[in-house]
């Protein structure tokens, strides 16, 4: 379904920063009962800066580990907020008392090193929020979901490798908002890769994306499912 490398976040930035526009999070309400300004947190993919900057304004510190240079150049610079440019597993070892990863690990070929690293780092809690139904990306809707893994998954391997996580789950509506019809197409091919038909693709899109009142289009992709595991931390 296309590449996913880091360029491929760097050129998206912008567009993916426009689709989180207005749709809910109930994430951060979640972490509620373990915010405090005496607590630290590491927000692992922070992407352009969704979690970590709002728990910034709650806790004592945030690191908002992001590989991506387009993402990470849409993070706002806080005082008490430091972007850290490498990969989970390239990083200096960081002691947090929290440590999230939000819909990071789809493309994880090796997700044991990576949760491993999860559980080793946070000192109180760590959390994983993961989709437990497919993609409703237009194109993914379009072309038919790829296989990736979903929430059940990851606790089934969270289980066999001995941690056992509590589960809380959420629906929200999914939508995807881009700037115009032809944002939309351009996000669609990059993602598609070689299955792009420009032809099918553009009619699909046409009949599919609503405008909205600034101008951008807005696809709704109905309810998703996700889902929080989250555990205290074995060392």
């Amino acid at each position: 379904m296309g590449a996913r490398d880091d360029g491929y976040w760097d050129q998206r930035s912008d567009r993916y920063a426009l689709s989180l526009h207005d749709r809910p999070d109930p994430f951060v309400d979640f972490l509620e009962p373990w915010l405090s300004p005496d607590r630290t947190l590491v927000d692992v993919g922070a992407g352009v800066g969704r979690h970590a900057v709002p728990l910034a304004g709650r806790l004592g510190h945030v690191h908002a580990v992001e590989p991506s240079a387009g993402m990470r150049a849409r993070i706002p610079r806080l005082p008490n907020l430091t972007v850290v440019p490498a990969a989970w597993l390239e990083t200096e070892p960081l002691r947090p008392d929290l440590v999230i990863c939000v819909h990071m690990l789809y493309p994880i070929a090796d997700p044991v090193p990576f949760i491993a690293r999860l559980d080793a780092s946070a000192r109180e809690r760590a959390f994983i929020v993961m989709r437990d139904l497919p993609s409703r990306h237009p194109v993914e809707v379009m072309l038919g979901n790829p296989r990736e893994p979903l929430l059940r998954h990851c606790y089934l391997l969270l289980r066999q490798m001995g941690i056992a996580p509590d589960v809380t789950m959420f629906r929200y509506p999914d939508s995807f908002r881009f700037a115009s019809f032809d944002e939309a197409v351009a996000d669609c091919r990059w993602r598609a890769g070689d299955l792009w038909d420009d032809v099918r693709g553009r009619r699909f899109l046409e009949d599919s994306l609503v405008p909205c009142p600034d101008g951008a289009v807005l696809f709704e992709g109905g309810e998703m499912v996700s889902g929080i595991l989250h555990w205290t931390p074995r060392g």
